[in-house]
């Protein structure tokens, strides 16, 4: 049984929450600020962190870079603001999903299901002894998910992990942003921006020089293409 830990000072939503996550089989705690959210993560690792903007004593955003210091933890942003900025910014601290408010509840667990599923829960459904995908300096292995930059960590959300797969799956091809949320996040729709924000993040680990990036292009009026280094064309161009 997988542990969800939500937070938000909201007495209804968070009943509404926790009811349709404990009849989806999740054993569930709630924090209703942010103090109690990072004591409670700390005496119960959670698996997935469903987390409001807006706390007394700690805001969200203080939270999940919290959270997130100990380690890589799914988070999905739960707010009633719907500004643009304020999704960009949960994004960028680490957020893997936002859900603005009003929300259907059902909607919110297939989110929280979605998103374990891709951070590879539970164990063992991923391919056993996948190979490791190489372009240039980086390294990426399925099975552990774990990246390496010249022989070094990167320290990457489960977005970010999965986009770069797929985009290392798929050298050369241009693809718009509809199509990258369809197949990295699972989602029919969805705000876009939730792609933009992630491309501009991987960009800053993978990137020699993030403002002139050579491994993802942006293609004008498509989206984005992902282009191994040039020995690496050629070589494939000779095969």
């Amino acid at each position: 049984m997988k542990h969800v830990l939500v937070v938000d000072d909201d007495a209804t939503v968070a009943e509404v929450v926790v009811g349709y996550l404990n009849r989806a089989g999740f054993a569930v705690d709630v924090a209703c600020d942010g103090p109690t959210a990072v004591a409670l993560a700390a005496a119960r690792a959670p698996d997935l962190v469903v987390l409001d903007l807006m706390l007394p004593g700690m805001d969200g955003l203080e939270v999940c870079r919290r959270l997130r210091a100990g380690g890589p933890l799914p988070v999905i942003m739960l707010t009633a603001r719907g500004d643009e900025a304020d999704r960009v910014l949960g994004l960028e601290v680490g957020a893997d999903d936002y859900v603005t408010k009003p929300f259907s509840p059902r909607e919110l667990v297939l989110r929280v299901e979605s998103v374990l599923r891709r951070a590879g829960e539970p164990a063992g459904r991923t391919a056993p002894a996948a190979a490791a995908l190489r372009a240039g300096p980086l390294a990426l292995y399925p099975d552990a998910r774990r990246v390496t930059r010249h022989g070094t960590d990167l320290s990457l959300t489960a977005r970010e992990f999965d986009l770069l797969r797929f985009l290392l799956r798929h050298p050369g091809r241009a693809m718009s942003r509809e199509e990258l949320m369809h197949r990295v996040w699972g989602w029919e729709f969805g705000d876009l921006s939730t792609v933009t924000v992630h491309v501009r993040r991987l960009r800053e680990k993978i990137e020699e020089d993030p403002a002139r990036p050579r491994l993802i292009s942006t293609v004008w009026g498509v989206g984005y293409r992902f282009d191994p280094p040039a020995a690496e064309k050629e070589a494939g161009d000779g095969a």
